[in-house]
């Protein structure tokens, strides 16, 4: 059965995933170090870990598997859960699959790197706009429309 795993800690689409996984009656896990109350929809469910670094991308590596939809900013978690097969999508909309991962990942890398090498440089981030928000709603309505008839 699909699911749909949420690196919910700095997620800014919680709601509209939520809204999507429901229409789709797909259940949904929000994974998180705390902060997050648990909603009232029985398909959502918070999943609290430890505090440490990446102990949520860990949770979420260890149950996303083929079928289950993982959103995520965080590029070498997207790395390791399409490696298991998951689909993945960015906060805006952007799918990460197989093909363009490894471009992705060595962007990343190289903005690191970057970064570190002038750490006065101002950051270059976009603010998240409603186009983003309306752009990943779509790209995740899609992507539960296919798993599911991909699962019969």
């Amino acid at each position: 059965m699909t699911t749909v795993y949420i690196d919910a800690d700095a997620c800014p689409v919680k709601t509209e995933a939520e809204q999507v996984s429901t229409r789709h009656k797909v259940p949904m896990v929000m994974v998180c170090n705390g902060g997050l109350r648990p909603p009232a929809n029985p398909l959502v469910r918070v999943v609290y870990v430890e505090e440490g670094l990446d102990v949520a991308d860990r949770w979420i590596a260890e149950h996303a598997g083929p079928g289950d939809v993982v959103v995520t900013a965080d590029i070498p978690l997207a790395a390791d859960c399409v490696t298991a097969g998951a689909t993945v999508l960015k906060p805006d909309g952007e799918v990460l699959t197989d093909r363009n991962i490894g471009n992705v990942l060595a962007n990343r890398n190289l903005m690191t790197d970057l970064r570190s090498a002038d750490p006065l440089r101002p950051g270059s981030g976009k603010a998240f706009s409603k186009a983003d928000r309306s752009r990943f709603s779509q790209v995740l309505d899609r992507t539960l429309t296919h798993a599911r008839k991909a699962a019969g």
